[in-house]
């Protein structure tokens, strides 16, 4: 039997399991299989938390759907909750600093990477303000925040389709890896509303790092200053970044109960 935490970030929740005294075999079928909410313990991502040599622990970060993904904002959140302490963290999108606050925990997320290659992109083009678009959305902009971000900034959030436009955006062969989708709608100078499709996850209460990425590129555009608060279904986030610099984010995290799960059941 192996122990797992149910954890929260806004809504956006997660199965952690705790590797660091012995191996946890997990694949795509057996994070599948775990994630689902009928037959599984149910999540948006399942967290494998391991030992590490360049940090104090690593991070492993499977989507509902089984793929394995490099970012997860609001589950680096939950970390230094479950270790109980201040901690470094080793993921495939870099090594990040998350510290414990009064009402949740703020992570260091890393500077954002705009060239076409680094979201990736399947050819060259301006990320700010992307010569493409989907129906009658707006023309884009794309950040990378350690995983791949498409932005839509758009007057009416609430007029959007996005369980259609989501998926469909999401799978564009201009995105060879994927993209995580955001609609955004700003409303005030230093305030966003947003709802994000996620890949490998759909719809979430909250993404963290789509917040992340939404708030960087509305500040490059000059539609906002920071700190921004970005306001998900879920819940706020309150995103800090300078041209430069490295990306600010603070939020509560929640532990919600512990289990013990045979892993073997799932295949």
């Amino acid at each position: 039997m192996s122990s797992f935490s149910k954890m929260h970030g806004l809504g956006n929740d997660f199965v952690v399991i705790d590797a660091r005294e012995g191996a946890v075999e997990i694949g795509p079928a057996r994070a599948r299989a775990i994630a689902d909410r009928h037959t599984g313990i149910g999540c948006d991502q399942l967290i494998i938390i391991g030992r590490s040599e360049k940090a104090d622990v690593s991070m492993q970060i499977f989507n509902a759907d089984g793929s394995e993904v490099e970012a997860c904002g609001n589950a680096t959140r939950c970390i230094p909750f479950f270790i109980g302490r201040d901690v470094t963290i080793e993921t495939k999108a870099g090594i990040l600093n998350a510290k414990l606050t009064d009402t949740g925990a703020s992570v260091d997320m890393g500077a954002p990477r705009f060239d076409w290659d680094a979201i990736p992109l399947a050819y060259a083009m301006d990320t700010l303000h992307m010569p493409t678009s989907w129906d009658e959305l707006p023309q884009p902009a794309c950040v990378n925040v350690g995983n791949p971000h498409v932005i839509f900034f758009v007057d009416d959030l609430d007029a959007l389709d996005i369980a259609d436009l989501g998926p469909m955006i999401e799978t564009d062969p201009l995105f060879p890896a994927r993209v995580n989708v955001n609609f955004a709608q700003i409303t005030g100078k230093n305030a966003i509303r947003l709802i994000v499709w996620e890949r490998g996850a759909g719809l979430t209460q909250a993404c963290g790092t789509g917040a992340c990425a939404t708030a960087v590129a509305a500040i490059q555009r000059k539609l906002v200053s920071g700190p921004v608060t970005v306001t998900l279904p879920g819940g706020d986030l309150t995103i800090g970044w300078q041209s430069g610099g490295h990306i600010q984010m603070t939020g509560p995290a929640t532990f919600v109960f512990k289990g013990e799960v045979d892993l073997e059941k799932f295949g």
